[in-house]
């Protein structure tokens, strides 16, 4: 794993970025239902760390064969491109819910007012419904541009990341968990869905696009183990940054998990106990790469000590 203390993820990160970026301002629309379109727009291109397209295009990436670009390679990268953008979305459009009053009732998000707040609950709830829908439809281009098999296994990976079971089915848990005490087994399944499950579906869904087809048992298991150890310490350091940031450096409101009496990692582990978890997590992730067999995962690791230093 040497080669993960050489990679420079900024650099990397840029170039990716660039692409996400023109994608996204290409795909989502600008004139569309009075201020529907508006909406969509403010609540995607707003800013955004783009780590879950991220970590779609590094695990693309690291699944790219040699000699692949000689064959369907172009069709892979932008499958990848086009997943990465279908998960932003997703992404995207479960904060727009979240943040409005009859869920976590925020006003701030990314240091801006949050979509209800700018353009009303109605269309923010229209806002959202419109992201999820806008998703599918980017995974589903015409087979000439994404073969057939790879929109199929991408469009699985993505519903059950954003259903029952995972986005909806963890809020749904988080709802119900409020002022209630829980184990670390139980915190841990809800945050599995609610924020681990996309995570999950980032790395899935990037590995589908490959010549390499379907995973082998010891591939999929490496690169799911790396995925749920991310998808947990990414939200161990949320609940962390909750307590110890300030709301300008975070974007968004700060302490309100304890204000709404809401179980964190913090709350059962202390604040201690959570940085510990977290490394333990950022630990099993990297452990996770290393029995993958897959020679390009620098982006990987990279994006892994990211997550459990960032900021923000």
């Amino acid at each position: 794993m040497s080669e993960m203390k050489t990679f420079d993820l900024k650099h990397w990160s840029e170039q990716q970025m660039d692409l996400i970026e023109k994608a996204l301002n290409d795909w989502v629309p600008r004139e569309v239902g009075g201020s529907l379109g508006a909406s969509m727009r403010y609540a995607v291109l707003g800013g955004g760390k783009r780590l879950r397209p991220l970590l779609c295009l590094a695990t693309r990436q690291s699944m790219r064969l040699q000699g692949e670009e000689g064959g369907q390679g172009g069709a892979f990268d932008q499958a990848a491109l086009r997943a990465a953008c279908a998960l932003e979305l997703i992404h995207a459009y479960s904060l727009v819910h979240d943040d409005m009053p009859c869920m976590d009732d925020d006003i701030l998000r990314r240091g801006q007012p949050t979509v209800h707040v700018q353009f009303g609950q109605a269309m923010a709830l229209l806002c959202g419904d419109s992201l999820q829908a806008l998703a599918f439809e980017l995974l589903t281009p015409s087979e000439s541009l994404v073969p057939a098999r790879v929109q199929a296994v991408l469009c699985r990976h993505l519903s059950q990341a954003a259903g029952h079971a995972g986005m909806a089915g963890g809020q749904a848990i988080d709802l119900q968990s409020v002022g209630v005490v829980l184990s670390q087994a139980q915190l841990q399944e809800m945050h599995a869905k609610k924020t681990g499950a996309l995570l999950h579906a980032c790395v899935m869904m990037g590995a589908a696009c490959s010549q390499a087809g379907a995973l082998s048992e010891k591939l999929e298991s490496s690169l799911s183990g790396y995925a749920r150890a991310l998808g947990l310490a990414f939200q161990v350091v949320d609940d962390i940054l909750d307590v110890v940031s300030d709301t300008q450096t975070l974007g968004k409101t700060v302490g309100k998990d304890a204000a709404h009496d809401k179980p964190t990692y913090v709350s059962l582990l202390g604040l201690r106990g959570a940085q510990t978890y977290a490394q333990t997590l950022y630990q099993q992730a990297n452990d996770a790469l290393m029995t993958s067999g897959l020679r390009d995962v620098a982006a990987l690791g990279a994006l892994a000590d990211l997550v459990i230093k960032r900021k923000s």
